[in-house]
């Protein structure tokens, strides 16, 4: 599943080419995603122009001229391909849901085999009120996120820290990847109950969070099977790792017999893979 560096990734991608610029037209190659498409969809984008594209934890949302927003998500294998004006647009392939072309050329692909994403339509004044996105906790990168909030949001919580830190009302976009290589870099065991962590743990953890982030973000993500950017270029951040994926392998600066040890360990929390280092995460 994209994470936030991921979708902010492509939101940044999408702006560049999209932003100022008119839906000259706009085509469905199918109904619905994992949710249909709203009733006149089509007739009520096209024709538009793009005003702003941001991300909220993983949605996108793009604001149209009128005050309408398109709301969506890239669910398990969504991406957007952008050909830019003058290059050679090739037909829509079998997974090429969406198809948008702009008044100066450019041609925008919605792609998703497994179909898990969705696309839909609100207002601008309506946003913050739509079921997506009403009950969403703070952007990790934002002023709204720092340890007071973040213990406050722990209080009270006996399960394990890392599976809550992937609850959206705790913190939007960390992910599971993330989760894990923030823990690591924080030096706390994902299996340690949520409350247990002081005020100073917090800390270490909300500048561990905004550090894995921004270090993803400059790598464009981590593309472990789906995570295009817009000009089809893969994210590097996999190849930095700390722990996730590498279940017996050695941590960054480990000094441990690794026969002793096993190196990283891979645990199951709330049905996901959690990696940590069982010596420097206490």
């Amino acid at each position: 599943m994209p994470e936030l560096p991921e979708v902010e990734t492509v939101c940044r991608g999408l702006a560049a080419v999209l932003e100022g610029h008119r839906l000259e037209s706009v085509t469905l190659r199918r109904a619905n995603l994992r949710q249909p498409f709203p009733d006149g969809f089509v007739a009520a984008v096209q024709g538009r122009r793009v005003e702003r594209i941001w991300r909220r934890a993983k949605y996108y949302q793009w604001l149209l001229d009128d005050g309408q927003v398109i709301l969506g998500h890239l669910g398990m294998s969504g991406t957007f391909e952008v050909s830019p004006p003058g290059s050679n647009l090739a037909p829509p392939g079998k997974h090429d849901h969406v198809v948008i072309l702009t008044d100066h050329g450019a041609m925008v692909t919605y792609r998703d085999p497994r179909r898990f994403g969705l696309m839909t339509l609100t207002t601008l004044d309506e946003l913050p009120r739509h079921p997506l996105v009403r009950d969403l906790g703070p952007e990790p990168l934002g002023e709204d996120f720092d340890a007071l909030v973040l213990q406050r949001a722990l209080a009270g919580r006996r399960s394990p820290v890392k599976p809550v830190l992937m609850d959206a009302s705790v913190v939007v976009g960390v992910g599971n990847i993330y989760a894990s290589e923030s823990l690591f870099r924080a030096g706390i065991d994902p299996r340690r109950p949520a409350l247990s962590l002081s005020f100073a743990d917090c800390q270490t953890l909300v500048d561990a969070i905004r550090t894995v982030l921004a270090e993803a973000l400059a790598s464009g993500g981590s593309s472990l099977r789906d995570h295009r950017l817009v000009n089809g270029e893969l994210g590097y951040f996999q190849h930095h790792f700390a722990v996730y994926d590498r279940a017996g392998n050695p941590c960054p600066g480990c000094i441990c017999d690794l026969a002793e040890t096993g190196g990283v360990q891979r645990i199951v929390q709330t049905g996901r893979s959690t990696f940590y280092c069982g010596q420097r995460q206490r």
